[in-house]
């Protein structure tokens, strides 16, 4: 038998890797702790020697059918899952990189991740932000302590589109971790494993559960990077072939330590969402181009930014990526002249005004006063967000009716 697409593989993953019943999902298990009949059993399982599971912090049948959808997806060797999108990438950072370590940020990052780093900062690790659109620019940002590279495929809220090829042959060259954050992009657009990505970070929470009612995150180890020459693995782990010690020491380090584990009822909630992933995907995506081509027209708009669109910077390279679609998220900037972004925000009834991304239904943001209020002006206007710029999260509604509640909030 041909191997099944991505969509088959997601609606019938639980009943064909085995559950109870031949039940259609894997049951939410509740358990804490797991019972051992023999000392040693339990012994080579905290040893990693057999499989298995010891405390819930480190997973569950639950997460574990979860994480194998999602490394499905992303064509990996394995995945973790986490109680958030920011779980996952505190993870990454804290259990594969040290006091000493230089990391190259990309400049175009989410809000909370940008909070993040700079409290790593403050621990030691040093980080050069970088425009991710030129590979040669995170080239001359590298520093001979750097240990990692961290962009995300789509930026939020201005949908730059980062060097992905360019970037991912410049960490092989050099040896350095490419971590990837594909939350805007999801597998539905691009594999980023595809272009060198060593792990991978999706929000589970967003584009890939669609129903706004359960948080998450993951890590993928797409089995490209080499953790045999690399310096931060502890000796403990050392064990077994080194393509595991990566996913191994974030699984032990990260999940266990650090305590950011996905409960039972949220994986199955978000195993659910996955079912219908691509068609949504779909959806949304061309309700998106539609909304940036009118955006793009209305005279009280001053900028779109979507790759979508042919002046997008990283248009041609957005359609090599990603194949013909370009993403859920879009933003645009209202004319001073014509609104305050307030009085257009105040004034939908449909669109929701929502922090949330990938959402099934449509969301708006006031970028400026929300996700960036604590950076400073100054580095706002660096990072090109303007004061007027109003972030769309696109869903899978009737597109008509998101136009008309856009035309007469514009009005």
């Amino acid at each position: 038998m041909k191997k099944l697409h991505l969509q088959t593989q997601l609606l019938h993953s639980d009943r064909l890797r085995g559950t109870e019943y031949a039940a259609s999902h894997q049951p939410i298990h509740k358990s804490v702790q797991w019972g051992y009949a023999r000392a040693q059993d339990i012994a080579d399982t905290f040893q990693n020697k057999r499989s298995g599971f010891t405390y819930a912090r480190g997973g569950n049948p639950t997460t574990a059918a979860l994480e194998a959808q999602i490394n499905a997806l992303e064509d990996g060797i394995g995945t973790i899952s986490f109680a958030t999108g920011m779980s996952a990438i505190s993870t990454v950072i804290l259990a594969l990189l040290k006091a000493g370590d230089h990391l190259v940020a990309s400049q175009y990052l989410f809000g909370n991740t940008t909070s993040l780093f700079s409290t790593l900062a403050a621990h030691g690790i040093s980080i050069t932000y970088a425009d991710v659109t030129d590979a040669d620019k995170v080239k001359a940002a590298m520093q001979p302590n750097t240990r990692m590279v961290f962009l995300e495929t789509i930026a939020n809220p201005r949908t730059q589109v980062a060097d992905l090829k360019g970037i991912g042959e410049l960490c092989q060259h050099q040896g350095v971790l490419f971590v990837v954050d594909a939350t805007m992009s999801t597998p539905a657009l691009l594999r980023a494993k595809d272009y060198g990505a060593s792990i991978v970070m999706n929000s589970l929470s967003k584009g890939l559960a669609g129903h706004g009612a359960a948080l998450g995150g993951a890590l993928t180890d797409t089995g490209l990077f080499d953790w045999s020459v690399y310096p931060n693995i502890f000796e403990g782990y050392r064990k077994g072939e080194a393509k595991n010690w990566g996913l191994l020491q974030l699984r032990k380090k990260g999940l266990r330590d650090i305590g950011g584990a996905l409960s039972a009822d949220s994986a199955q909630q978000i195993a659910l969402g996955l079912e219908t992933f691509f068609l949504r995907n779909e959806r949304a995506c061309q309700n998106a181009m539609t909304l940036a081509n009118w955006l793009n027209a209305h005279p009280a708009v001053e900028k779109v930014d979507y790759p979508g669109l042919s002046e997008h910077p990283q248009h041609a390279r957005a359609s090599e990526l990603f194949k013909g679609s370009y993403g859920t998220l879009l933003s645009f900037t209202v004319k001073d002249s014509v609104k305050h972004p307030f009085d257009v925000l105040d004034t939908l009834k449909i669109i929701m005004m929502s922090t949330h991304l990938g959402d099934n239904r449509t969301m708006a943001l006031p970028v400026t006063q929300t996700i960036y209020a604590e950076m400073s002006a100054e580095r706002r206007a660096e990072w090109g967000i303007a004061d007027g710029l109003i972030r769309i999260s696109v869903g899978i509604e009737q597109v008509d009716d998101l136009i008309d509640d856009l035309a007469q909030a514009l009005a």
